[in-house]
């Protein structure tokens, strides 16, 4: 089950631009999972610019840089929909996916005078300064070219009309880290330091790599546009997630969500709406990582302290008091005060609860480690 074949069996018309990343066998193609039309690439990784990409079930080199491509493609699309009939369209980019480079002139010309870019973490203990702020620099521009794509997307919407009645979403697949706590990618990080400062390789991790699920890998950008719902400035500090999306498109469509069904998420409605009373703000996440580094990650996180128990490496466990120290640069687990063995200890039972419900294979494991 997925949003958007629950989405087309409402009657919209689904249409996926770019990155898919969620199978490469035919019966995983977007178009086997609710997308009527798909134009893009089925892998993880492309390059930004003459990418091959598939449409119309062909596969072939473009021409161009793959942000524009599609961009333009999602455009054409919607010029030629018939907008009497609801639709919905994501178009999945590329960037800011490592490499950056090359983007167009115009989007370099936003940060090419960026000599010294300011960074986040530029005392971090051996990280190479240099290497970030080059990095840095290929990155935003490289976030100036989705930028400037956005633009003309909802550029379009503009001209056709579609603006009052259109909910425009715009989010990420993951957070990321660029020089924060001296790493830089995602949940599956790679470590920025000058070469003597790495970490020494352990059975499971590499020396270069530091898996990680801090705020900055797991916590997403969300801005939504809903004319006539949202006010302008309006900012929500309540927590969501990914799995919300399904039941908020269902309940949005009046698509039928079937009998049975495992739904995992809420409804974001009552919250787009207006203040609600009661919302509960906890977040349980889990990642196993299998290349490169392997680790048995699971985490809660609530508004003031954060618990991660990597179950398949002793002494990665890290505690923070996000209240005091939202930037998560002290870890608390070795700390022996009264106050944090009560949230270890509720944390600890959260999560059990959580492998426990979700049936996760991990389990057994962790149920060991934690009786020691």
């Amino acid at each position: 089950m997925t949003w958007p074949r629950l989405l087309q069996q409402a009657g919209y018309d689904t249409a996926l631009f770019g990155k898919w990343h969620l199978g490469d066998l035919d019966s995983q193609h977007p178009t086997q999972r609710g997308y009527g039309t798909f134009m893009g690439f089925r892998g993880g990784g492309n390059s930004p610019k003459n990418p091959t990409l598939e449409k119309d079930g062909v596969t072939a080199k473009h021409e161009g840089f793959i942000v524009d491509i599609g961009a333009d493609e999602a455009i054409g699309w919607l010029k030629a929909h018939n907008n009497a009939k609801p639709f919905a369209v994501s178009v999945h980019f590329r960037e800011p996916h490592a490499s950056y480079l090359p983007v167009r002139e115009e989007d370099w010309d936003q940060v090419k005078h960026l000599d010294n870019p300011e960074i986040p973490n530029p005392e971090y203990p051996g990280l190479d300064v240099e290497k970030t702020k080059k990095m840095t620099r290929e990155y935003l521009a490289s976030v100036a070219a989705i930028d400037r794509n956005l633009g003309h997307l909802l550029d379009t919407i503009e001209a056709l009309q579609l603006r009052q009645n259109t909910l425009v979403i715009y989010t990420s697949d993951h957070g990321y880290n660029m020089g924060h706590h001296g790493i830089w990618h995602k949940g599956n990080g790679h470590w920025l330091l000058k070469k003597e400062a790495l970490p020494p390789a352990t059975a499971n991790i590499p020396s270069g790599q530091r898996p990680n699920m801090f705020d900055t890998s797991v916590h997403i950008p969300l801005i939504m546009r809903w004319p006539g719902v949202i006010a302008s400035g309006t900012v929500n500090a309540h927590t969501v997630s990914h799995l919300d999306w399904l039941p908020t498109f269902a309940g949005l469509s009046g698509a039928a969500v079937p009998s049975g069904a495992v739904v995992r998420g809420r409804d974001l409605t009552p919250l787009l709406r207006g203040p609600v009373g009661d919302w509960d703000d906890d977040f349980y996440a889990e990642y196993s990582t299998k290349h490169q580094s392997k680790t048995h990650m699971r985490m809660y996180r609530t508004p003031e302290w954060k618990l991660i128990r990597d179950f398949n490496n002793e002494g990665r466990d890290e505690l923070f008091h996000l209240a005091v120290d939202p930037e998560e640069t002290t870890n608390l687990i070795a700390e022996t005060s009264p106050e944090v063995a009560r949230v270890v200890a509720n944390l600890d039972g959260r999560i059990l609860a959580k492998m426990e419900a979700l049936g996760d294979p991990v389990l057994p494991l962790a149920k060991k480690i934690l009786k020691r």
